[in-house]
């Protein structure tokens, strides 16, 4: 009972700022020329990744947030690097974590905390840059998008709402509820005492605090009240502000979304950046600068507690709830696609995103003697009805920038 109220707790703290990434991405997918990411974001070298910092750090998106938006950037022609960047930047902080953290931690906190997100998301993204030269085939095959976009307001806007609210929960939705049900899990089994008895040890309280704080999911204004709270125990301001670093810019999905999305070593960059900067600034906080600047009055947690879920957040949950269900009944509805005998199944590789699976779908379905075709992005299975010749399969989905066995 406790792991389900959990769970439910934490996916409404979690839904309303997921939506607004839906959205965002949607917007960014139906009205931003690739073009402009291609001129901005793409390429190699620091500026790409420092815009894409300069981009992330006031918008007000968590961990889970910034995940559609993030995708929608790299899939529309964003480098690794600067993908990587926003991803770092963005949930840390925001213009309400920024005001919020000012009214209870105080102006230090404040000015530290998007400093800190700026330098560790540049960190990151340069990194990527350096030891990820290869892109993905989506970085071609996708770009036929922009040709196919709607040019009036009305139908961008409809495909602004397909793209956020059905391609990419279709795209991301079981890895997110993977990651909000494992998070739910430590938040339950991890006590709330746990650093208490670390006070004298700052550094290992930093590196307990990451081992924690990071799978598990708390966005940059909620980590707020629990940083308020360590440091009222008796732990350090430096070891406070890795909780604000750490916690928001990284959990269990994001995690294993952008392994998916960008491959296992820029994932580890991602998270080798966030650990080793917030660490690296907790530090800086704890021997380089004065303790006055970050005392805290224990008046203030009183009132940290006290909030119980908004209506509006309930209902965010109900409709996130819903969009993820709908997601799972269209999976489950094209596995469960009726082929005649005439059938032959294929695997086809370098599909990344639904766009690419739209590309492979439609370039089988032009083939002669193709009736139905159903593809399978998370499998690379693509099944074929109808006489057709294989080598004319071959040969379209090799033409659309894809290999095929």
């Amino acid at each position: 009972m406790q792991f389900l109220n959990s769970l439910l707790f934490m996916l409404a703290q979690m839904a309303p700022y997921i939506l607004l990434g839906f959205l965002i991405a949607g917007v960014i997918h139906a009205f931003v020329p690739q073009r402009s990411f291609a001129r901005h974001l793409s390429g190699s070298g620091w500026r790409p990744v420092v815009k894409a910092a300069l981009a992330g750090v006031p918008l007000p998106l968590c961990s889970c947030g910034v995940l559609p938006t993030a995708i929608a950037l790299r899939r529309g022609g964003a480098s690794r690097a600067a993908s990587s960047s926003f991803l770092i930047a963005t949930p840390q902080t925001g213009v309400d974590s920024i005001a919020a953290t000012w009214s209870l931690l105080g102006p230090a906190f404040a000015v530290i905390r998007p400093v800190a997100a700026m330098v560790t998301a540049i960190f990151g993204g340069v990194a990527v840059g350096r030891y990820e030269r290869a892109e993905t085939v989506c970085d071609t095959a996708c770009g036929t998008d922009k040709d196919e976009r709607p040019t009036t307001v009305k139908g961008r806007l409809a495909a602004s709402l397909r793209y956020g609210f059905v391609d990419l929960v279709d795209s991301i939705g079981a890895w997110l509820v993977a990651g909000l049900v494992i998070a739910a899990l430590i938040t339950v089994f991890v006590p709330a005492d746990f650093f208490a008895s670390l006070g004298a040890h700052p550094l290992i309280a930093m590196l307990a605090v990451v081992v924690v704080a990071v799978p598990m999911y708390v966005c940059a204004t909620g980590s707020i009240p629990i940083a308020l709270s360590l440091m009222l125990k008796g732990l350090s301001p430096g070891t406070a502000l890795v909780l604000l670093m750490a916690g928001p810019a990284a959990n269990f999905a994001s995690f294993t979304l952008i392994s998916r999305e960008m491959g296992r070593r820029a994932a580890l960059i991602y998270l080798g950046s966030i650990v080793a900067g917030s660490v690296a600034f907790g530090l800086a906080i704890d021997y380089l600068l004065p303790r006055g600047w970050f005392a805290v009055d224990a008046a203030d947690a009183a009132s940290c507690h006290a909030a119980s879920i908004p209506v509006f957040a309930l209902i965010c949950s109900a409709l996130l709830a819903g969009l993820l269900t709908a997601s799972m009944i269209r999976r489950f509805k094209s596995h469960k696609t009726n082929f005649t005998a005439m059938t032959k199944e294929y695997t086809v590789k370098g599909m990344n995103c639904p766009h690419c699976q739209a590309s492979v779908a439609r370039a089988i379905s032009d083939v002669e003697g193709v009736t139905a075709v159903d593809v399978n992005l998370s499998t690379g299975k693509a099944t074929v009805e109808g006489e057709h010749a294989p080598e004319a399969v071959i040969a379209a989905v090799r033409k659309a920038g894809f290999e095929i066995d």
